[in-house]
């Protein structure tokens, strides 16, 4: 089977950030480190064995730091890498696309847009 090729810069990026929770999680993540339990609570309808899941494989893809404190109890905590900040400051106006349209992109999919803080 021949590996798969990445057609442009897009394509790759998709790649790295591709499913529901990926950027939401660089999001949270946005104003520094978090426990999993801190990033759950952030990332709005994420169970746990997800939020590991796509944590291991954003750690995989190098854009999460994880650090184990070996404390008692044990302490992790997630942070975003160099490689990260920036895919996060690369998705910032894609965020104010969405924030921009969320109205009516939620009114044509039937889907009630979060309260503003």
């Amino acid at each position: 089977m021949k590996p798969r090729q990445y057609s442009c810069g897009l394509d790759a990026a998709i790649d790295v950030i591709g499913g529901r929770w990926k950027a939401l999680i660089l999001w949270a993540l946005h104003h520094g480190p978090m426990r999993t339990g801190e990033l759950r609570r952030s990332v709005s309808g994420i169970s746990e064995k997800m939020l590991i899941q796509v944590l291991r494989e954003m750690e995989a893809d190098e854009i999460v730091h994880r650090e184990v404190f070996h404390e008692v109890p044990p302490r992790v905590e997630y942070s975003l890498t160099p490689l990260g900040m920036r895919l996060n400051e690369a998705l910032l106006p894609l965020g104010d696309w969405g924030e921009n349209n969320m109205r009516a992109i939620a009114r044509r999919r039937g889907v009630e847009p979060a309260p503003r803080h």
